[in-house]
């Protein structure tokens, strides 16, 4: 399974109400940083049923990244249960971020 695009239209549904983990990407597309780590987080999307990756791009979604205090992208939100268990800012290795999970 693929990422899904978040937007504050399916943000309860997709991230709030889902049983899975979800991965949260904030990024954009002019971002170098965002770009390295946007084929691990398919890379994971697609090896890992349990959880579901959603990527929000913070400049068509400013509410989104406004509501999570976002200052630097990539940042990695991870959310259980409609909470946040997990951050971190920047690009990281595939190892780092399965490990915020």
């Amino acid at each position: 399974m693929s990422a899904i695009r978040i937007t504050k239209e399916n943000f309860i549904n997709e991230v709030v109400n889902s049983e899975k983990p979800v991965l949260l990407d904030f990024w954009a597309s002019w971002c170098g940083p965002c770009r390295m780590v946007a084929p691990v987080l398919e890379e994971i999307a697609d090896e890992r049923t349990d959880i579901k990756v959603g990527k929000v791009n913070v400049d068509e979604e400013g509410e989104l990244a406004a509501q999570f205090g976002i200052m630097s992208i990539p940042t990695l939100v991870v959310m259980k249960g409609g909470k946040i268990t997990g951050q971190a800012v920047g690009a990281r290795p595939k190892a780092q971020i399965l490990g915020l999970l």
